[in-house]
């Protein structure tokens, strides 16, 4: 399906209905999702351009990303989905300028397009064009990896907290426990990642478009509103870096104290089995059948055998008390 965005006084109005053989001439923005084959020839003929299939766009080289034919600029980013969910991903969209008109051509649903059509539906500037609507879409994808990143920051945040400062019996460790924080670790690894990922392709994007806009005279606030875009994708960028080294930070930490954990239960096995290991010694002298063994015929001779089990067990618990090894 397409949706074809018409300006109508002070905001930009989707057309309601649209005839493939007769599309508007005064569309300044056609945004297709999932187009069919003859969606595709529509646009074409309307536009003058050539749709790149879905196999096109998701050509990793940047040649085949950014690139002018026919005096079109093609211009493909790779932009978050479903960055809300446990199952985030990416997803490439085409951004097409044939003249003043934008084409944008997606096989997914990033949020920055909804946020988008909702905006310029209330209010856009006079006269807005291609360039604009192009302007405001990679301002809301600048804006919702920004928005993902500091979302990110803060559950790595929460989760620091829980390892390096729980609170109840969260401190005594519990397996389930850490299971989920690795999870989580593992989730906001990846999610970081793909916005790092996201960031890296919206920034060739942009220096693509500002080394064009001198010439397409592009105006001066245009051109001042990419360099902008500019820093703040490389100030993302940074920050995306810095927090996937935090990532990497707490998922050690949080594996030293997994393995703390477990050295602490080994630690009290070993422990127990010295401490049980003299009673067990002098259990076992007096667990013998042989025919002479004096003690057996001693009045007192249970009771004092229980007796240095008893003080065989607690002599070395209290040493160790002592050494400070426990």
């Amino acid at each position: 399906m397409f949706s074809v965005f018409i300006p109508s006084e002070s905001s930009l109005k989707k057309a309601v209905s649209v005839d493939l053989a007769a599309l508007p001439e005064s569309a300044v923005w056609i945004d297709m999702v999932k187009p069919t084959a003859a969606e595709d020839h529509a646009v074409e003929g309307l536009a003058g351009i050539a749709v790149p299939t879905r196999e096109d766009m998701q050509e990793i080289e940047i040649s085949s990303r950014l690139y002018i034919e026919n005096g079109a600029r093609y211009m493909t980013a790779s932009l978050m989905c479903a960055a809300d969910t446990e199952s985030p991903r990416i997803t490439p969209v085409t951004f097409i300028l044939s003249g003043h008109r934008l084409v944008t051509v997606r096989y997914d649903i990033p949020k920055p397009f909804a946020l988008v059509e909702n905006k310029l539906a209330r209010a856009a500037a006079p006269g807005i064009n291609g360039e604009g609507v192009l302007m405001e879409l990679l301002d809301a994808v600048i804006d919702r990896c920004a928005d993902i990143l500091e979302r990110a920051g803060a559950d790595v945040d929460a989760v620091s907290h829980a390892i390096f400062e729980p609170e109840g019996a969260a401190r005594t460790g519990h397996a389930k426990r850490y299971s989920e924080i690795l999870i989580t670790i593992g989730r906001k690894g990846d999610l970081t990642s793909k916005v790092r990922e996201s960031l890296v392709s919206i920034g060739r994007l942009v220096t693509f478009i500002t080394a064009e806009a001198d010439s397409v005279k592009w105006s001066k606030e245009m051109r001042a509103q990419l360099k902008t875009m500019q820093r703040d994708v490389a100030s993302l960028t940074d920050h995306a870096s810095y927090l996937s080294n935090k990532i990497t930070f707490v998922l050690d930490a949080m594996l030293g104290v997994v393995n703390l954990e477990q050295n602490n239960i080994i630690k009290l096995f070993s422990v127990m089995a010295v401490v049980l290991m003299p009673p067990t010694l002098i259990a076992s002298i007096y667990g013998m059948n042989f025919k002479v063994m004096p003690e057996l015929e001693w009045e007192h001779g249970y009771p004092l055998a229980v007796l240095m089990m008893v003080a065989a067990a607690v002599l070395p618990y209290f040493l160790f008390k002592w050494k400070k090894w426990l």
